[in-house]
């Protein structure tokens, strides 16, 4: 059974750094590397008009795309190591390792969060590093379990094609077959306690002076002097020769 503490211990720390690296991105974004890479005429076609409302949608943007990515890269994988009791792989393409010396046996897992987050090469990458660690459990004469892990969503079994080395477990089925406790998917977020909270307070903070910079930077270089919108200025800098 796992380690309560340990879980918990495991998730502020992930908390930390998925709040810190967000906090990062917000304290050092640039207005000038943002709107090279956006859409102007999108934004007059949605009949944008203030700088304010155009920075809100820039920024809003990027903190969504950003920070899906960001939590799954720092959260999951940690608090899989914890709640299993297993070992941090080494293995390319591979996250956890659990041993059991009871049977000789070793169980490697690659956790991910979402169940789309593969496309056929990558699932074929990940295919192959599950066959090299076979290959080592094997030389070591250990009974061998390869797993995808996906931390939350459903996951139907294919029983097309060729059988897999590997079984694919998602959300509650997957955090019971490494903590072996059935409600573990619900208690995840109980173990978060009043930490988010926290952690929201100096975000929105940080948003709201990313916000307030941004839009002065871009009123000073792409507003007329009457606070209109130059669009020709924009354009110029987003696609001019």
């Amino acid at each position: 059974m796992y380690d309560e503490h340990n879980v918990k211990k495991a998730i502020g720390h992930a908390l930390d750094t998925f709040y810190k690296t967000l906090i990062d991105k917000l304290n050092t974004i640039d207005i000038d590397l943002i709107m090279r890479r956006k859409n102007p005429y999108l934004y007059r076609a949605k009949a944008m008009h203030s700088a304010t409302d155009i920075v809100g949608s820039v920024l809003f943007a990027f903190i969504s795309s950003s920070e899906e990515t960001i939590f799954g890269n720092c959260f999951f994988e940690p608090i899989a190591i914890a709640a299993s009791g297993g070992e941090k792989a080494l293995a390319e393409g591979l996250d956890l390792i659990i041993y059991n010396h009871s049977d000789n046996s070793v169980t490697a897992i690659a956790v991910k969060s979402g169940t789309s987050v593969y496309n056929a090469d990558s699932k074929k990458r990940q295919e192959q590093n599950f066959i090299a660690a076979s290959k080592l459990a094997t030389q070591a004469k250990q009974r061998y379990e390869a797993i995808i892990g996906y931390s939350y969503g459903k996951k139907r079994l294919s029983t097309r094609g060729m059988p897999r080395i590997y079984q694919e477990l998602a959300g509650q089925a997957f955090w019971e077959r490494i903590t072996g406790d059935s409600n573990f998917y619900k208690k995840l977020i109980g173990y978060m306690e009043d930490m988010p909270e926290h952690y929201a307070l100096l975000f929105n903070e940080a948003y709201q002076k990313a916000e307030n910079r941004m839009v002065r930077d871009f009123a000073n270089k792409f507003c007329t002097t009457d606070g209109s919108i130059n669009w020709d200025k924009l354009l110029e800098f987003n696609s001019g020769k």
